[in-house]
């Protein structure tokens, strides 16, 4: 799965938002902030996971997951180029629309 399909249902993006706020969470910690069943997050961790967005490491019985900041990167990296390229559309239709008010009517 990737990264914007996982981030597509707002569950995922809460829990990616309580972990880059506390840094680390276990899986008991996230678990409290949702109405939803442990297995239903524990779910949404797994995909999390397999896009790759969190880490999570084994300490004795718990799981402890974490933000993995690389894709994070190459996320932040596409949204700042989409949105460059959609500023430069902008700017275009801005400049023809000024131009064409500009002209005298014929």
């Amino acid at each position: 799965m990737d990264a914007f399909t996982a981030l597509a249902e707002p569950t995922r993006r809460s829990i990616l938002e309580m972990l880059a706020t506390s840094g680390s969470l276990s899986a008991s910690d996230i678990y409290k902030n949702f109405t939803a069943t442990p297995p239903a997050i524990s779910q949404h961790l797994k995909v999390l996971k397999t896009a790759n967005l969190v880490r999570v490491e084994k300490r004795a019985q718990q799981r402890i997951y974490y933000v993995n900041p690389e894709p994070m990167k190459e996320l932040e990296k596409w949204i700042q180029i989409f949105t460059e390229q959609m500023q430069d559309s902008h700017d275009r239709l801005e400049a023809l629309l000024q131009k064409q008010m500009s002209e005298p009517p014929a």
